[in-house]
């Protein structure tokens, strides 16, 4: 299936993305903010078939790492998420970049649908 980088200053938030999308059986690494999920892509050459990153982080934040990883790898899908308005504001002038903004809180059918059109999107 295909490999995801989810980047999620919360632990929590992390672990039930994961799992969830883990369900489809889709390879999950995590990064607990925007510059480690930067490092991990560039140390694997962008090497994942989708970015699904929170807006609000800490170091660098999920729309500061949305354009770094839309210029460095440009066939890379992007899913941001966000529980918070302002920040899916923000995020609404990136949708040449950004496949979709997913709202916290979501069920965890809702983060499955939300990867799975995202990545069918990548692929037509």
């Amino acid at each position: 299936m295909s490999r995801v980088l989810i980047a999620d200053d919360e632990e929590s938030m992390r672990m039930l993305v994961a799992r969830a999308i883990g369900l489809d059986g889709h390879q999950t690494v995590t990064a607990e903010d925007g510059a480690e999920a930067l490092d991990i892509l560039t140390r694997e050459n962008g090497g994942f078939d989708l970015l699904l990153t929170d807006i609000q982080m800490p170091v660098m934040d999920g729309i500061a790492l949305a354009l770094a990883a839309a210029r460095d790898f440009p066939d890379l899908k992007i899913l941001l998420m966000t529980g918070f308005a302002d920040q899916r504001e923000r995020a609404s002038g990136l949708n040449a970049i950004v496949h979709d903004v997913v709202t916290k809180p979501f069920s965890v059918a809702d983060i499955r649908t939300a990867v799975a059109d995202a990545l069918a999107a990548r692929k037509a």
